[in-house]
């Protein structure tokens, strides 16, 4: 009797989610928001690692389909799922309008969110009938943004009938005509204009500014990249006790390693051997001898990290972004050189995503390539210190006595006073500053 009641609910509950997905149109996106859905079976704080497994795929993969009508002519595009951290973001712009042909997981709409640009793509080949949402609009995960129809035809161009006799030659109406007409009119003699009376000039204060005319501004919304980048660094300001220190490099050698194994590094990694890779080695190997720089403060504890996770900030058109390198202190010149510019490309392209740039544990921000003398950096939260490269420029220095003109450049290291003394950030510079000049001190680890 348990097993028949047992069975009879079990179809009943089969032909309620039969009728669910019969309702729903738009679940192309749901395998995401499915995922999100599933509990992690192991899952770290915010501060450390996050690593997720979720249960056998088979079992969700259905619902990655998108549904079409009942004829099955026509398809929705929706939102995709935007990482675990981000619940809407603003439709930026359309890459496409109604009419124009498009393929399947062609981009069709971005996305702007707090972090990252996420595009919508359409879900067949077709050509998009409407457009349901509009540019500025708060969207979540599941909006449908536009109808794309494989039976339609795309939009030609029409020109218009006047266009058309214009083009094939029509004369223009006569000018006679028209004189004609205007010697009938009466002719009508303009009212004499008094001169206005001279005005006294109106009396400033003056302490008071003289501001320019609203005519000469332009106010525009703010990006939500913008936004966020803006409400991060104040809370890092108003969070830390930020101090920052400085110490100079000679960059002689480096220079003439990179200068005598370049060629050789390309041809056999096939990437350039840039000055990142060594800092991001100096700064792997500093971090190892002052563990506390890579800790970070959580509530009322300390979070030692005992891996190396290296952000590098890189500005674009829309703001800056801070991809991470991953296990850095696992990898060698050749690895660092190729994840740098594979995150570089990305995010020119603006195609990084959320996991590009979640977590980190130390931060390399470079702002000799524009140019930079000398800044103070603001740590990048939740970790606890910084490093700021800058310009190299040819200064006189005295070596072994005589004054001979080197390439220097500026290092500065923000920290947390909070969490960090003068004393380990003063010596964790100072490792960086010996790597840097002599770099063979990584290969005898001294």
């Amino acid at each position: 009797m348990a097993s028949r009641v047992a069975s009879g609910l079990l179809r009943r509950r089969a032909v309620a989610t039969l009728g669910l997905l019969r309702s729903h149109t738009h679940v192309r996106n749901y395998s995401s928001q499915l995922s999100a859905l599933i509990p992690a079976t192991s899952q770290c704080s915010n501060l450390t690692r996050r690593r997720y497994y979720l249960p056998n795929p088979s079992l969700y993969q259905v619902w990655s389909r998108s549904f079409a009508s009942d004829s099955g002519d026509k398809f929705e595009a929706v939102v995709p799922f935007m990482g675990e951290s981000v619940t809407d973001g603003t439709l930026a712009n359309f890459l496409k309008k109604p009419g124009d042909r498009v393929e399947a997981d062609e981009p069709i709409a971005q996305i702007e969110t707090d972090k990252v640009t996420i595009d919508v793509a359409s879900p067949e080949a077709g050509v998009i009938e409407k457009l349901i949402a509009s540019e500025g609009d708060t969207v979540t995960p599941g909006t449908k943004v536009a109808i794309i129809s494989k039976s339609a035809q795309p939009a030609e161009t029409h020109v218009a009938p006047s266009e058309e006799a214009t083009s094939k030659g029509s004369s223009p109406p006569k000018v006679e005509e028209k004189s004609r007409v205007e010697e009938k009119a009466p002719k009508v003699e303009p009212p004499k204009m008094q001169a206005p009376k001279p005005t006294a000039p109106l009396k400033t204060s003056p302490s008071e500014p003289q501001l320019p005319p609203k005519e000469r501004e332009r106010r525009v919304p703010m990006p939500r990249l913008r936004k966020r980048i803006a409400n991060r660094l104040k809370d890092s300001q108003n969070t830390f006790a930020m101090l920052s220190t400085f110490n100079e490099v000679d960059m002689t050698n480096l220079m003439k390693l990179r200068s005598d194994y370049k060629d050789e590094f390309v041809t056999k990694h096939g990437v350039k051997l840039g000055l990142m890779s060594c800092f991001v080695k100096a700064a792997v190997s500093a971090l190892q001898n002052q563990p506390i720089v890579n800790a970070v403060i959580d509530g009322d504890d300390i979070i030692y990290r005992d891996y190396v996770d290296v952000s590098v900030a890189v500005g674009t058109s829309k703001g800056l972004v801070v991809p991470v390198i991953r296990d850095a202190d696992t990898m060698n010149f050749a690895d660092i050189e190729k994840g740098i510019n594979n995150l570089a490309k990305k995010a020119n392209e603006g195609a990084l995503s959320i996991d590009d740039m979640a977590g980190g544990t130390f931060t390399i921000s470079n702002g000799g390539v524009y140019g930079s003398l000398l800044s103070t950096p603001i740590i990048n939260p939740p970790q606890s210190s910084i490093l700021g490269m800058h310009s190299i420029v040819q200064r006189p220095v005295v070596v072994n006595g005589d004054i001979l003109a080197r390439p220097m450049m500026f290092l500065a290291l923000t920290y947390d006073h909070r969490l960090i003394d003068g004393r380990e950030a003063v010596f964790f510079l100072r490792r960086i500053k010996d790597v840097v000049e002599d770099p063979r001190r990584l290969l005898l680890d001294i």
